[in-house]
Parts: structure tokens; sequence; C-alpha cells
């Protein structure tokens, strides 16, 4: 799969570091992963063979470590670019003592692209990505075509994508899309999950609930 389009994963958002968070971000080389143009071996960065989990986005990172920390037989690759989460998501490491987190400041495409080979990851997950709620805005949303396919050709037979979003319109077409790709069987027919039970409540999902928005969740499996 290549270049599957010019839209970046992220927009660049400003964020002041706590002190703490600043102390972990400048003293954690071990969990952070340069990013690079070649495949990444991640049994050398996690220092085993464990099934590989792929965050796209985790914000301030509190989801992502409960999750971690309630697999320890997983590892777990954030993928983010917002460098106050990354920071907050080191200090979450520290204070737990996680060993199976592992983060590329990156933007995700690249990053799935080039350093993820096929067939290796297990799961992806997004939660709450950029909505970009303008209509003008629609096309600069990752879940497209070719993002949706880049990832199908990541994932193992039997690896899920697992995304959620309290943007209706954008779910809509998110499960459009995937439910397009031969690779992929959904669980619930044509219909969205319903409330999986072990991903913990996100700061984006407090606010849209707090806005009375539907959070809708989308979860397929790859044959």
């Amino acid at each position: 799969m290549t270049g599957s389009r010019g839209n970046k994963s992220f927009v660049l958002r400003s964020g002041r570091m706590s002190r703490a968070q600043e102390k972990s971000y400048n003293e954690a080389e071990e969990f952070l992963i340069p990013y690079s143009d070649g495949i990444a071996d991640f049994s050398l960065h996690f220092g085993n063979n464990h099934p590989l989990v792929v965050e796209i986005g985790f914000g301030m990172g509190k989801a992502t470590a409960d999750i971690a920390e309630a697999n320890p037989g997983n590892n777990y690759l954030g993928i983010e670019v917002f460098r106050a989460g990354i920071g907050k998501l080191l200090w979450e490491i520290e204070q737990r003592s996680l060993a199976n987190i592992r983060i590329i400041e990156h933007d995700a495409v690249e990053v799935i692209e080039k350093m993820i080979k096929s067939a290796s990851v297990t799961a992806f997950h997004l939660f709450f990505p950029d909505p970009w709620p303008k209509k003008r805005h629609h096309k600069r949303r990752l879940m497209q075509k070719p993002f949706a396919e880049l990832l199908v050709s990541r994932l193992i037979a039997g690896g899920y994508i697992y995304m959620v979003s309290d943007w209706e319109n954008y779910a809509e077409e998110a499960l459009a899309v995937l439910s397009t790709i031969p690779e992929l069987n959904n669980p619930n027919g044509r219909s969205f999950a319903q409330g999986i039970s072990w991903r913990p409540l996100t700061k984006f999902e407090k606010k849209g609930l707090d806005k009375n928005h539907s959070i809708r969740e989308i979860y397929l499996v790859k044959k």
C-alpha cells in the first residue's frame, strides 16, 4: 500500500506541559521510538513478541494507560504529535510502572505506511479522531478509503479496527467506508457496535456527552 493520501492524521494544537509532564518527556527515552522510513522491529523495543495494538491519536493518554494496565499481555503503540499529551502519558507510564507502552511522536499515516509491516498488528484503536465538523473540511477526515485500506493491510487475520466518535455524520461516513472493504467483517451486521465494556471513558467522550452528542462505536474484524 503506497501513499494513502496527502492528509495528515493530526492538527497541531498548542498545549503547555506541566513540570511533571515535561520531566517525564525529557527522561523517558526508553518509551519513545524515533520515527524512521524503514520497517521497525517492535519486538526489540518492547523486549517481547506480544500482540501489538496501535492507538492513533491518544490525546492525554489516560485511557491508553488504563487499557494497557488492564492488559499486560499486549503491547500498546501510541502515535501522537500533541507533546503535552505525550508528556502526560509518559507520566502515567511512570506512575503506574507500565512496561507495555511505547510512543512514536509523528504523523500516524507515515508511521503506519513506513514503519509497520504488513499483517503484524492485532488491533487499531481510533478514539474520537478529529471530526473536522465543517462540511468543507470533511475531506480532511482521517478515516477515508485509502487510509482504511492501509490499516487493513497491516492487520493480522482476526485483528480488528475499533473507532469511536461523538460526531454522528463522521461515524456514519466511517462505517460506510469500512463496510466497502471486503476483507473486513462487521459482527454487528451493518450497524454500530453496542457499548464495548472494556474501553474507559475518555476526556473527549465526556465533552461530547456534555453536549448531548451520541457516542457511536465501530468495530470490524479482518477475515
